[in-house]
């Protein structure tokens, strides 16, 4: 798979319990003896989790890969990839995460013993239809026979000498390819090619696989890889079967899940994945908050916001901030900000907020409308920043960075992921 998402080094080994989560909450229990049964290379990949990593890989897909589970769960998929591999092919796999489509690529990817192998590569999102939000990639595997069959010509002209690729062993290509351990020419390996530089002219005759070009020295390796059409359909029904397992139970727990994007007339439609993973990164107790829907709901809450209120995600989406408010919260500040959100504005105030388990805490908290690329208000963030509750704990915090510069600093990250999305629609 190979998907090159830059995140900070080594948080896979701390996600295991939202991995295990990822995949037990939206299906019964039964899945994963579901998908042990079906005899593809796949994985399930949860683009809302930090460096988007694979929570479940197929057997066959260890197998093929020479990994154990343990090596792969919690890892991102670049980790498949080697020197062979197209940054191209590459980044149209990111730009289809990136719009939450499918996409299908041949791509060189590496197992474990360093070997590279080609595999035809078809992705694809699964949708909550709750909520319209993605909540798995499926990635199957497809690896590419070793020689392509062409019908119009099986063999090779190389100066004066021709081999026939439907009787010659890999050995004998390799001794005539490879004279003094020099690699020449046009190896072919499936229905993959590499182009390496020639000291010979090349012709494949009728076949019209490969126009010869003058080499340079120059020139560097190059290597692509077809798909058969047999293949492309092997790669579909794999990605189907694995999808109706998904639906099949996730019918039982309620969050029944869709192949393509639903229309849902709920209040709340979730941010896209792109978004969700940038803002991820940003190390500070925060929310975003709709400010075109009723009730101006939560789409967005942190992981150091949910740890500082005690509430899970699905407590807090969905639901206006004042659920934080109690009985001795200040009247006086909640009005200012109603009035900021009414004129636009940002605002600073302390406020005394309380947590799932009824404790109340010192909140000093930042309300800023955040604009997208073409300057539009998209969302209004809320920053939090627990105050501490002696002068010891202050000054420790001062000494550091000021709980106003940390505020600042996310605001200004939360700023650039939103206007990133250079205008794109934040939900669909």
């Amino acid at each position: 798979m190979g998907v090159e998402i830059p995140v900070e080094v080594g948080k896979h080994s701390n996600n295991k319990q939202l991995i295990e989560k990822s995949l037990n909450h939206p299906y019964s229990e039964g899945i994963r003896e579901a998908l042990a049964q079906l005899r593809y290379n796949f994985v399930l990949t949860d683009p809302c989790l930090c460096d988007h990593p694979i929570v479940y890989a197929s057997e066959g897909f260890l197998k093929m890969t020479g990994y154990s589970s343990e090596e792969v769960v919690g890892r991102n998929a670049r980790f498949l990839q080697g020197p062979g591999t197209d940054r191209r092919t590459v980044l149209e796999i990111r730009e289809a995460i990136r719009q939450e489509k499918s996409c299908q690529v041949c791509i060189l990817n590496y197992r474990k013993d360093g070997a590279s192998y080609w595999s035809l590569f078809h992705m694809a999102p699964v949708f909550s239809k709750n909520d319209g939000r993605v909540i798995h990639f499926v990635g199957v595997q497809i690896p590419l026979s070793k020689f392509r069959e062409d019908s119009s010509s099986s063999s090779v002209l190389i100066g004066n000498k021709t081999i026939d690729l439907s009787t010659s062993s890999d050995d004998k290509l390799s001794r005539f390819y490879s004279p003094n351990g020099v690699t020449n020419g046009v190896i072919y390996s499936g229905s993959c090619r590499k182009e390496l530089l020639a000291n010979f002219s090349i012709d494949l005759g009728r076949s019209g696989l490969y126009n010869p070009v003058t080499a340079n020295k120059s020139d560097i390796e190059h290597e692509t890889c077809e798909a058969k059409d047999s293949d492309k359909q092997r790669a579909i029904d794999a990605w189907t079967s694995v999808f109706f397992e998904l639906a099949q139970f996730s019918k039982l727990t309620g969050s029944v899940v869709s192949d393509s994007r639903c229309c849902t007339t709920t209040k709340v439609v979730a941010i896209c994945s792109s978004l969700s993973s940038s803002l991820s990164r940003i190390q500070q107790s925060f929310v975003l908050a709709d400010p075109h829907a009723q009730d101006m709901p939560i789409v967005y809450a942190s992981n150091m916001f949910l740890q500082l209120t005690g509430y899970s995600k699905e407590e807090v989406i969905g639901r206006n901030c004042r659920f934080l408010q109690g009985s001795l919260t200040d009247r006086l500040a909640i009005v200012q900000i109603r009035k900021s959100i009414q004129t636009n504005q940002s605002c600073t105030v302390q406020i005394l907020n309380y947590r799932k388990d009824g404790s109340s805490f010192w909140n000093l908290l930042q309300i800023a409308p955040i604009r997208n690329a073409s300057g539009k208000i998209a969302f209004y963030a809320g920053i939090q920043i627990e105050l501490p509750d002696n002068k010891e704990e202050e000054n420790d915090t001062h000494n550091s960075m000021s709980p106003r510069m940390n505020q600042l600093s996310a605001l200004g990250a939360i700023r650039i992921a939103v206007r990133s999305l250079l205008g794109m629609h934040f939900s669909n």
